[in-house]
């Protein structure tokens, strides 16, 4: 039997080795967390480094492991979501062109965003007698690259008639990179053929960027957890998506908007915007704001405060995209809806009541329909 010097002798050895556990561990967690720190300072100082390195370690994975990074069977694609719905008096008066003659309708999601985004709005255009397909894409690998991949598919639509592109917030930048590099550059030939693009409606699109973007982690494990029933698991299914290049190019500023932004358009294309604030006054703020300027006896007055309110729900925006961000040279005013970044296209419960990004998409299906059909 060990002696009570024994006993004493073994605690004070077992509390020393956890303490050295814990001291390693602490240790190891520290060393951990000051790499990530030195990283996100040199990517925040030097963003372009940090998308050429991404890019260049995807190239490499792709090379050493084609068959396991191809998008191929992993969800991603060009697809036909829902035919064209017969045509009714109530679409044949909203337009004087038949289902069969209509543009066709690509819908492209955004940043990590699964494809139940267009769970309210596909159904919806469809019911309005366009036919809908959608764009699955690697979307957190560099935007360019995305745009080449819809490129790869174009093929595979019917080029009897136009196609209308409509993107969410980042599937709108893309749309442009796929217009003005790919099917209709201007000042040189197309790079690919079939059917034309009839118009690209962005929702929601950062044309000028965001700072929201930073977050992608997070945007990701909500991908990953909405679309865990759609995509097979793997260990390279992160990676398949991505590197996180397209993070760098939505940044306000980036190299890639740079170039995007100063690319010229084709004027045979037309464009529109729909975005969302998030702030919509209630009636007893304006009700008090319109008392104040009152009890001062200043209409200047009234008109500040509620200029101030409107630049407040302006900056604030969609809750990822400001309306400033939304705005393009070239381009009529967005049309503003009151929302959040997805709620605008998307309920969140049943009994909600119909996005109120809906409508208006659907207004300009029909506004490009007759001319494309002349």
């Amino acid at each position: 039997m060990l002696s009570s010097k024994d006993d004493q002798a073994f605690l004070e050895a077992r509390d020393h080795s956890g303490h050295s556990v814990r001291r390693r561990a602490f240790q190891v967690a520290a060393l951990i967390l000051a790499i990530a720190a030195f990283w996100t300072l040199w990517a925040e100082l030097y963003p372009s480094e940090e998308r050429a390195l991404r890019t260049l370690v995807h190239d490499q994975l792709d090379d050493w492991f084609p068959e396991l990074m191809s998008p191929t069977g992993n969800g991603h694609g060009l697809f036909l979501r829902l035919p064209a719905a017969p045509d009714t008096a109530k679409t044949l008066a909203a337009s004087s062109t038949h289902a069969s003659e209509r543009p066709r309708v690509i819908l492209i999601h955004g940043l990590d965003e699964p494809g139940i985004i267009w769970d309210d709005l596909a159904p919806a255009a469809a019911e309005a007698g366009f036919e809908v397909w959608e764009l699955r894409y690697p979307n957190d690998q560099g935007i360019d690259r995305s745009a080449a991949f819809l490129a790869q598919h174009w093929a595979m639509l019917p080029d009897d008639r136009p196609v209308i592109l409509i993107g969410h917030s980042m599937g709108g930048l893309l749309a442009r990179e796929f217009v003005t590099r790919w099917r209709h550059p201007v000042g040189e030939p197309a790079k690919i053929e079939g059917a034309p693009v009839g118009g690209v409606l962005m929702v929601g699109t950062p044309n000028q960027g965001s700072d929201w973007a930073r977050l992608r982690i997070w945007l990701e494990l909500r991908e990953h957890f909405e679309d865990a029933q759609r995509r097979r698991f793997s260990l390279f299914a992160g990676l398949r998506d991505g590197l996180g290049e397209a993070k760098i190019d939505l940044r306000p500023g980036s190299a890639f908007l740079q170039a995007l932004n100063a690319r010229p358009w084709p004027a045979s294309v037309p464009r529109a915007i729909i975005g969302a604030r998030l702030v919509e006054p209630p009636k007893q703020l304006i009700a008090s704001l319109d008392a104040a300027a009152a009890e001062v006896g200043s209409e200047m007055l009234g008109e500040q405060l509620h200029a101030w309110f409107d630049g407040l729900g302006d900056g604030l925006g969609d809750g990822a995209v400001s309306v400033e961000s939304l705005q393009l040279e070239g381009v009529a005013e967005p049309i503003i809806v009151n929302g959040a970044h997805r709620t605008m296209l998307r309920r969140l419960f049943a009994d909600d009541p119909t996005p109120p990004a809906i409508a208006p998409i659907i207004e300009q299906l029909e506004a490009w329909c007759d001319p494309c059909a002349d």
